[in-house]
């Protein structure tokens, strides 16, 4: 398996490559578009110089034209039958069409440079064909002639092409070894962070990594080692869950167990038979509560894609809580206010929120000393419906608030055990609030305790 140093260093590779095939082709269209034109003009009033300096002093072409050669220029005069003479470097390629020399022969000006056809991988700038030249006409005496010239780029720029060359020789390699070098500094962290991945994978959840950096990099650290946290945390409840699970059932089958077995003794009274029966059943339906309410809580976990909402009215369906609860209200002597507009109404599932405000007053009456108060309040603040459960009960501990909402968590374990509530329902309530994209808080004192439900309206 190729290592991510290795395909770094590939992609560097074709990176620059593709870049220095792309960098040629586009100079060589600006050079066919915007600089041959111009090379072709530059080159066509050299040719002029030169041709009104020989007109004018013949004896000297010989000297002169090897010269200007030396200077670097290769230079062609022909008279167009067959006495042609060159001066400097050969000419690659002899490609002078016989047309072209006899139009200057006759006057005119030759733009080969111009004339030169545009093609991706050749710059006419270099081609030293004797096609890419200009051409004027030379009269010398009573000889005319056609005097053919371009640069010789080699002997002009011959040193400047090697030093040019070594410049992008020595740029791209030491680019390449900084960019490898530099490479180890951003994958190293990502060995660290695979390296971590692993133990995670073993259960190993202790992960300490460096989140110092300030970049992407750091921040991926970051988010890692709080993903850790969050996994550890996740497990740990898995794992307090199935303890707790494994206590709720168990302690209402050993006492089944027992018991059935003091039943089945005969000799045992009526009158105590019963009563071991009676526990019997009492326990037999706290199981079959808990089992319940489990299997609520997983369905609710387990995604709510296919849930059923509704339009319903807010008051409505506090007013048939209240009916359930009104015998435990009046027993109690427990006063109740409701603030609920009429005009409230919310968009879910009917069965599920119904469930929330049973189990939110169901825990306030049966807390509540006799002879105390609840209220229950609502209002709408910019598309949101804010429900406050307020009970003037001796309020609840400040350090067990953080866990109120944590699965068989109970304030008071001996009290909640005995009345036969297994400790899920504030559990089954948050998540249901938080299906429907809600949220619920809680803030207790010694003057009582307040449930705040928020939820959208649409």
């Amino acid at each position: 398996m190729r290592s991510l140093y290795f395909r770094v260093f590939l992609i560097t590779i074709a990176v620059i490559l593709v870049s220095a095939m792309l960098g040629f082709l586009l100079s060589n269209i600006y050079y066919h578009a915007k600089l041959k034109s111009f090379n072709d003009e530059k080159l066509v009033g050299i040719a002029a110089q030169m041709k009104q300096f020989v007109e004018q002093e013949p004896a000297t072409v010989e000297h002169y034209l090897n010269n200007a050669a030396a200077l670097g220029y290769e230079i062609y005069v022909t008279d167009g039958k067959g006495n042609d003479q060159f001066y400097g470097r050969e000419f690659r390629q002899k490609d002078l069409d016989k047309q072209a020399v006899d139009r200057v022969l006759s006057g005119e000006v030759y733009h080969g440079v111009a004339d030169f056809p545009s093609k991706p991988f050749i710059t006419g700038f270099f081609d030293n064909q004797l096609s890419n030249t200009v051409g004027v006409h030379l009269q010398m005496g009573n000889e005319t002639y056609a005097l053919f010239i371009r640069p010789d780029v080699i002997l002009q720029f011959g040193e400047l092409r090697i030093f040019f060359a070594l410049i992008g020789a020595f740029t791209v390699g030491i680019s390449i070894l900084l960019f490898l070098i530099s490479t180890r500094y951003l994958v190293n962290p990502i060995e660290r962070l695979s390296e971590a991945t692993k133990r995670i994978a073993q259960g190993n959840y202790n992960l300490k990594l460096r989140t110092t950096r300030r970049d992407e990099i750091g921040q991926l650290a970051q988010h890692f080692m709080t993903m850790s946290r969050e996994l550890e945390r996740v497990d740990q409840a898995r794992q307090q869950f199935v303890s707790n699970v494994s206590h709720e059932i168990q302690s209402p089958l050993t006492s089944i167990q027992g018991f059935a077995q003091l039943v089945g003794d005969r000799e045992l009274p009526e009158q105590e038979r019963e009563h071991y029966a009676s526990i019997i059943e009492e326990e037999s339906r706290h199981l079959s509560l808990l089992s319940k309410q489990l299997l609520l809580l997983s369905s609710l976990e387990q995604g709510h894609e296919d849930l059923t909402k509704v339009k319903f009215s807010l008051r409505d369906q506090f007013r048939q809580a209240v009916q359930v609860l009104q015998w435990q209200l009046e027993e109690k002597e427990l006063l109740l206010r409701i603030s609920v507009p009429e005009s409230i109404r919310l968009y879910g599932n009917e069965v599920l929120l119904m469930q929330v405000w049973m189990n939110l007053l169901g825990n306030a009456v049966n807390h509540l000393p006799q002879g105390r108060s609840i209220e229950i309040r609502a209002e709408e603040i910019n598309g949101q419906c804010i429900i406050h459960i307020r009970d003037t009960g001796d309020g609840i501990a400040a350090e067990h608030l953080p866990f109120l909402f944590d699965r068989f968590y109970r304030v008071d374990r001996a009290r909640e055990r005995s009345s036969g509530r297994t400790g899920l329902g504030l559990a089954i309530v948050q998540k249901i609030i938080r299906i429907h994209d809600g949220t619920i808080e809680v803030s207790s004192s010694s003057e009582g305790t307040v449930f705040t439900v928020t939820l959208p309206q649409m």
